[in-house]
């Protein structure tokens, strides 16, 4: 072969290579334009590949989108395995979740919007490896709460999965406004109002926290009901 001959000959990359860029361009065209919006072509043209390659690596769109959101699943389980094993203390662990989920919606809105919007309007989300995904990741608050009961933290009679659909919908609807592009969302001041409630609730009365010198219990409970109001309108601005 001539060297003008080599020079036009494509450069084969290997598979695994191909497949990651293309679910590079495809998360970047999906954060930016939605799903709906979201066209093969464009993905395809930023991956540096012809459409027909595409579809050889992956069947369609939604598959495209589905291993999308699975590798930001993995990648948030693998932050909590690295950071919450190191957090002492069943309170300090809570609060953790409740601001890492908070602060993934805040910096990762495109994709989390698409979970929310479009991934579990789907009829086959509840059997979709997404799903399963979502139990993995929901599951992480039940292992803390269980470790909290067994270190005497919190109340034994509380059912884990009532705490989970409370503080998984409860951040839901703080979210809202702010996938809706209709708020801001402080993520600091929401876990640790959350944090209030949700403790207030299901820890054994010796392990509250002692109330900050200085504080007034009145004030507190302003607070606490400070928290409640958000809650509540947040919840009224999702219907």
């Amino acid at each position: 072969m001539s060297r003008a001959a080599r020079a036009r000959a494509p450069v084969r990359l290997p598979r695994e290579r191909r497949e990651r860029d293309i679910l590079t361009a495809a998360r970047a065209v999906f954060c930016e334009r939605g799903y709906a919006d979201a066209g093969v072509a464009e993905i395809a043209a930023r991956a540096r590949v012809v459409e027909g390659t595409l579809y050889k690596y992956f069947e369609s769109k939604r598959v495209l989108l589905e291993r999308v959101l699975e590798g930001w699943y993995e990648s948030l389980l693998a932050d909590y395995a690295e950071h919450l094993p190191g957090i002492r203390g069943t309170r300090a662990r809570l609060r953790y979740i409740l601001w890492r989920h908070l602060r993934t919606v805040r910096d990762d809105t495109p994709l989390a919007r698409l979970v929310f919007l479009e991934v579990r309007a789907h009829d086959d989300y509840p059997t979709s490896p997404l799903h399963a995904l979502n139990r993995r990741y929901t599951g992480l608050l039940g292992g803390v709460l269980a470790e909290g009961v067994a270190a005497g933290e919190l109340r034994a009679d509380v059912p884990a999965r009532v705490v989970r659909d409370m503080v998984y919908g409860g951040l839901e609807h703080l979210s809202w406004r702010h996938l809706t592009g209709r708020g801001r969302l402080d993520i600091d001041r929401e876990a640790d109002d959350m944090l209030r409630l949700l403790w207030g609730g299901i820890a054994r009365p010796e392990a509250a926290p002692p109330q900050a010198a200085g504080t007034p219990l009145e004030a507190q409970l302003r607070r606490l009901e400070q928290a409640a109001d958000r809650l509540e309108a947040a919840s009224r601005d999702a219907r």
